[in-house]
């Protein structure tokens, strides 16, 4: 007799021998998972901890995705920032323009030769937190210097070179304004005094004997080095001045009877009074044209170089003036004094001094702001013709 294993008990037998499978690949899988995981972060722990000895600490705002992303390509690739790969023959002034992303500015030191791979010094810079520490400005980058020196050196609050902006028509005590915030180690008294009282052998010769510089200081973008002297910057002023004002504006000047002196203080009250350009030539005659006569220039702005500063209006530039202002006792004051003031009121630009060298021939003698708010002139011969001009 043949005795058969009942069929349900078969198949129970089967189930219980998968269920049993089943736990075991469980128990394997989550142990390999628990081993992988371990294993896993054994070796974060490892590169992290590699990565923090050869590169720093990670910023504080990085997620742990990105520390671990970050981290692991430093691990890898990092070696490329510890070593110098640009060829310098000598220091490069390298210019972060404000506003650049490090992105930007990685591309451009790889396009410079100053860094190998650009990625990575972007993701070193992120790494560190440097992407919000970089400074404008221009910094010197020394031959043989690494990555990782590079990247220090570009956060570095205080470049090597600041970029400066002298407007036209801006008096010595303006630019003495913005040097605290420029980044230039001078001292804005000492610029004012150096500035108003000019003398000693770093002064060059055509400027000698000249009771102040002001008018002298030619207005535009100069590129400084930090630690510059008061005396070099205003070489470097005065040096730009004699590069442009040169050939046939002097000429043009000697050739009206007006000494270099003379033809700035008229430029300097032309810069002031006009507003377009376009008119500087035809402002500069009214004013020649009286000079040359002996009557009174009647300039407002020389007025308001009299009496300075106005709290009120956080300028220097008072405007209106009051008749108070027009009494002021000032030898600055054309409306009380005839011939020209004792200096330039402000430093006027290339269009003002050429204005003066080349000024429209007519026979005018006044002039006053057209009504429209266009910033133009209407231009007289006679008084009475100016008092009919007036704006409603």
């Amino acid at each position: 007799m043949i005795y058969t294993f009942p069929t349900h008990k078969r198949e129970e037998s089967m189930k219980n021998k998968r269920n049993k499978l089943q736990s075991c690949l469980g128990i394997l899988f989550i142990f390999f998972s628990l081993s992988l995981l371990i294993g896993l972060f054994w070796l974060f722990q490892w590169v992290r901890t590699d990565v923090r000895i050869n590169y720093g600490q990670p910023a504080t705002n990085l997620n742990l995705y990105k520390k671990i992303i970050l981290s692991t390509k430093l691990y890898f690739s990092g070696n490329e920032l510890l070593f110098d790969h640009n060829d310098l023959p000598e220091g490069y002034y390298f210019e972060i323009l404000p506003g650049e992303s490090v992105g930007q500015i990685s591309y451009r030191l790889k396009m410079n030769h100053l860094i190998n791979d650009a990625q990575l010094f972007n993701d070193y810079l992120v790494y560190r937190g440097f992407d919000r520490k970089v400074q404008s400005g221009y910094f010197l980058i020394e031959p043989e210097m690494t990555g990782i020196e590079i990247a220090e050196k570009i956060i570095n609050p205080i470049p090597d070179k600041v970029r400066m902006v002298i407007l036209p028509g801006w008096r010595l005590e303006e630019i003495a304004a913005i040097l605290p915030r420029s980044g230039l180690d001078i001292n804005s008294e000492e610029f004012t005094y150096t500035a108003s009282n000019p003398s000693g052998e770093w002064l060059p010769a055509n400027f000698q004997g000249l009771n102040s510089l002001e008018g002298f200081l030619f207005p535009g973008e100069y590129v400084l080095n930090r630690n510059i002297s008061t005396e070099e910057f205003l070489l470097t002023l005065v040096n730009e001045f004699s590069k442009n004002v040169t050939g046939d504006i002097l000429q043009s000047f000697y050739e009206q009877g007006l000494s270099v002196q003379q033809a700035i203080i008229l430029a300097s009250l032309v810069e002031r009074e006009a507003v377009n350009t376009a008119e500087m030539p035809l402002i500069a005659s009214v004013f020649l044209n009286r000079y040359s006569i002996g009557m009174k220039l009647d300039s407002d702005p020389t007025v308001q170089y009299a009496v300075g500063y106005n709290v009120n209006q956080a300028t220097w530039w008072t405007n209106p003036l009051s008749r108070a202002d027009l009494q002021t006792d000032s030898p600055f004051n054309t409306y009380l004094y005839t011939g020209l003031p004792p200096h330039p009121i402000c430093n006027p630009s290339l269009n003002a001094i050429k204005g003066v060298a080349f000024p429209e021939e007519t026979s005018y003698f006044y002039f006053r702001a057209k009504c429209d708010g266009s910033g133009n002139h209407n231009f007289s011969e006679t008084y009475e013709e100016h008092l009919n001009k007036a704006c409603p």
